[in-house]
């Protein structure tokens, strides 16, 4: 449905107050020049392999025989068929194996291990499962999705993550939840509190592990493997597996079943693409004009700093549309509504920095928009990484200076 903005042709003179006007020397690791070559790249790998097959799944998830009720929630939830990640990594997980799973973002991973553990915890209530997510977002989306799939049986979940309060959680623990879900700085800090014990989880879940390397809690991650009891089914999760991940896999899993579904950096269904500005062009009229165009429907816009994605975001608003920004500056319940309204298309375009945006899993985002250039590789592929998702199209452009 086409959108309709009052003041569409409307320029404010922003050149000498707004971000990203072209008038500092770039500051990141990545230059557009780097850039634009991954993207030229992208185009030549999807125009050569556009007859690969695509992944046939070999169960349905009636072959998994699950309890009736959690193969009725996975129904309502609208799954159809396994997802590669989920079609290889349940099955080993309900053998009670450890795992090393790596996938591209948004293959549904959450399910992946979300489901065989409700199945296991389901027919023995001594089992307790511990998952550590990196940022807030992500473990609020697990939390979420674990309601749904658990729905009707019996099973609780507590959310420890940092922006709220803290004695409220501390509730939710002495209710002794089945489920424990959080990110590893309230994690610790329960801990320290002698609220949170660890040794009484025998199933735990890494997820998204790279991502709490780059964040830097490696310590942290170290320190929790240290305090989990022996035996255990460890589950590990990472799109990535760097040297420092390397450190924490090792001492976390044992006889692992290594899971790879991850073919390329890129899902072969991101269009990916870059738009040029001259010199006599603000970056934001730009994106005003991209912004109007038709199928623009949800969009998912980066900024490097909080202050830059705040202004871009009043800017936007200003210009007549539907934007809300999250940022580290705004406190978790602003950025949990912002969110609802984003996906309940009450906003249709989000402003993010890079580290409020880790783990966003919102349906249907159509486009990702790289206003300003991401500070590494890896990091662009997380950003394009939310549109496209579970075998949906997407495109992701960036804006690049010529």
């Amino acid at each position: 449905m086409k959108k309709h903005y009052h003041n569409k042709g409307f320029r404010h003179n922003t050149r000498s107050r707004f971000p990203g006007n072209n008038r500092k020397p770039a500051r990141y690791a990545m230059s557009e020049v780097d850039l634009i070559r991954i993207i030229e790249y992208s185009k030549q790998s999807n125009t050569t392999n556009v007859e690969e097959e695509s992944y046939l799944s070999i169960n349905t998830f009636e072959d998994f025989h699950l309890n009736y009720q959690l193969q009725k929630n996975i129904k309502s939830k609208g799954f159809v068929s396994p997802t590669p990640i989920q079609d290889k990594t349940i099955p080993a997980i309900m053998s009670g194996h450890d795992l090393i799973g790596q996938a591209n973002t948004g293959t549904g991973k959450t399910a992946a291990f979300l489901i065989p553990l409700i199945e296991k915890i389901s027919k023995n209530r001594t089992q307790k499962a511990l998952i550590i997510a990196p940022t807030r977002e992500l473990a609020e989306q697990i939390n979420s999705d674990f309601r749904s799939l658990a729905y009707n049986l019996q099973l609780g979940s507590a959310l420890l993550i940092g922006g709220k309060n803290i004695n409220s959680q501390i509730k939710e623990l002495q209710r002794n939840p089945d489920f424990v879900i959080g990110t590893p700085g309230r994690i610790k800090d329960l801990i320290n509190r002698r609220v949170l014990v660890l040794s009484v989880f025998n199933n735990v879940v890494l997820d998204e592990t790279d991502r709490m390397v780059d964040i830097g809690f490696i310590k942290e991650i170290k320190l929790f493997i240290s305090l989990l009891p022996k035996f255990r089914q460890s589950l590990f999760f990472s799109a990535t597996i760097s040297r420092k991940v390397e450190e924490i896999l090792y001492a976390f899993v044992q006889n692992a079943i290594t899971v790879s579904v991850k073919k390329t950096d890129t899902c072969k269904n991101i269009k990916q693409d870059y738009i040029k500005i001259n010199k006599n062009q603000l970056k934001v009229d730009c994106l005003h004009d991209l912004l109007i165009k038709d199928g623009f429907e949800k969009v998912i816009v980066f900024g490097n700093t909080k202050r830059g994605v705040q202004k871009l975001t009043d800017e936007l608003v200003k210009r007549g549309f539907k934007a809300a920004s999250i940022h580290g500056d705004k406190n978790q319940n602003q950025r949990h509504a912002i969110l609802e309204k984003f996906k309940k298309d009450e906003v249709s375009i989000l402003i993010a920095t890079d580290v409020a945006a880790r783990g966003l899993d919102i349906n249907n985002v159509s486009h990702v928009v790289n206003y300003e250039l991401p500070e590494t590789y890896d990091e662009y592929i997380h950003r394009i990484g939310r549109t496209g998702r579970i075998n949906k199209s997407g495109i992701a452009l960036t804006l690049v200076n010529y």
